[in-house]
């Protein structure tokens, strides 16, 4: 189980689950609570929750509410908006061929350990492809998170080429949770257990067809968007953590209660995340005051004092220690040299960027 501690999911990918729960007859939040999730996490764009949290929530639900389909239920109730801006670009690409690229490129935004690839078919069928939905919750016998993630995949394509498009099966890594019939009914297709990994197989032609409504000003604008803000280090809580604490300088204090807050987790859960990407919250503090006081230093007039305070210090004093441990220099040195390499100062409200 250690291996998902540093796996992190946007906890929008809970929502519904809740309302589900209760209608169900279950206490959705005293669940959610239950695996260190805070009930508003879910409604939360900027929310993180650890894979296994999810995981175990989605699992102890179906086992103790008699629910064995409710992977599959709370996939049927979800809008696509849980997949946060990526799904922005994928509604409005041209193409379902374009919309599954995206996907592979930008689905880790959501869910940092499910990948998608096309592949060919493992029956050789000539004109039938094959896609591979590979999800961390398949290492560890997550069924219902499994069910989740192909439900709400097999929901947007449907959506967006407006109802069937050619799946011939799909393949699930664990025996049926429900009757059979249930996942047949779902997915429109027939649907084979305890197979190897994750497999939707359709024809070849799914990709060229046009995705409806879509906008093409509105994916470029979309993708451009996801280029310009998410990359690799966006996979993990480091790259989570570090940009939350660019926020907190400005907005807050920068110590790990505030930061576990603004990103909806534990202090523990969060050090525990860090801790398995081989690192600290210390360090990535350290390393984002370091940054933070040099574009302060040489991008700004603020005053010592002021800079002191934005990035987390309590006495000048400790800024003129850090500042000569991280360059050996003082900081009124550091801002001399910049002057005469640049122009005028930026605003206090563009430092962060």
């Amino acid at each position: 189980m250690g291996l998902l501690m540093a796996i992190m999911v946007r906890a929008a990918g809970m929502r519904g689950y809740r309302e589900l729960v209760d209608e169900l007859g279950g206490d959705g939040d005293a669940l959610l609570r239950r695996f260190g999730i805070t009930p508003e996490a879910p409604d939360s764009d900027d929310a993180v929750i650890t894979s296994e949290s999810m995981g175990w929530a989605l699992e102890v639900a179906a086992a103790e509410l008699d629910c064995p389909d409710l992977g599959l239920r709370l996939a049927e109730r979800q809008d696509f908006g849980v997949l946060g801006p990526v799904s922005v670009a994928l509604l409005n690409a041209p193409t379902v061929g374009a919309a599954l690229a995206c996907v592979h490129r930008y689905l880790y935004t959501h869910h940092a350990g499910i990948s998608i690839e096309l592949c060919a078919d493992p029956e050789q069928q000539p004109g039938v492809i094959a896609m591979n939905y590979r999800d961390m919750a398949e290492v560890t016998a997550f069924s219902q998170g499994i069910d989740h993630g192909a439900g709400l995949l097999h929901r947007f394509v449907h959506h967006g080429v407006g109802g069937a498009y050619g799946l011939r099966t799909v393949h699930l890594p664990h025996p049926p949770r429900a009757p059979a019939a249930r996942y047949t009914e779902f997915f429109g297709a027939e649907v084979r257990f305890d197979m190897s990994t994750t497999l939707f197989r359709f024809t070849a032609e799914l990709l060229a067809r046009p995705m409806l409504g879509s906008d093409p000003m509105v994916h470029k604008l979309a993708m451009d968007y996801l280029a310009r803000n998410y990359s690799e280090l966006d996979r993990t809580m480091t790259a989570r953590v570090r940009l939350a604490i660019d926020r907190a300088f400005l907005e807050s204090t920068a110590d790990i209660a505030t930061i576990a807050q603004m990103l909806h987790t534990g202090p523990r859960t969060l050090q525990r995340a860090l801790s398995s990407e081989g690192t600290t919250f210390t360090a990535v503090l350290d390393t984002a005051r370091r940054d933070a006081t040099y574009r302060l230093l040489c991008e700004t007039d603020l005053s010592m004092g002021r800079i002191t305070a934005l990035v987390g210090l309590r006495e000048q004093s400790a800024l003129t220690r850090v500042v000569r441990r991280w360059y050996g220099r003082t900081p009124q040195q550091i801002r001399t040299d910049a002057r005469t390499r640049q122009a005028g100062p930026l605003t206090e409200t563009s430092i962060f960027r």
